[in-house]
């Protein structure tokens, strides 16, 4: 078994619990970010989705979705996201209005 296929992603209970910032400079935390580049403009759509990705990959809380994403961006941009097959299944079989905007 591949360590992706084990491993557990923190979702939220809903997506409208997600009220983080939607523009200006993010810097996370070394917990979610342990590279060189841990600040992010998300007045650039690149960064913006380099952040999302690993907010989503690395989250172990739904408190830390809530902090660094928004409901309204996640969708705008859910489709251009890298995301690993299981956690795109995941968070689209949990919020298919997702899947529907991707």
């Amino acid at each position: 078994m591949r360590y992706a296929d084990s491993r557990t992603y923190a979702l939220p209970e809903d997506l409208a619990l997600l009220v983080g910032p939607v523009s200006g400079v993010v810097e996370l935390p070394r917990r979610l970010d342990w590279s060189e580049q841990h600040v992010y403009d998300l007045d650039d759509p690149a960064q913006l989705g380099l952040m999302y990705e690993r907010v989503i990959r690395e989250a172990s809380s739904q408190e830390d979705l809530a902090t660094y994403l928004n409901a309204r961006v996640l969708a705008a941009c859910w489709g251009r996201l890298y995301l690993p097959v299981q956690v795109r299944r995941l968070w689209e079989s949990r919020f298919p209005v997702l899947a529907a905007a991707a």
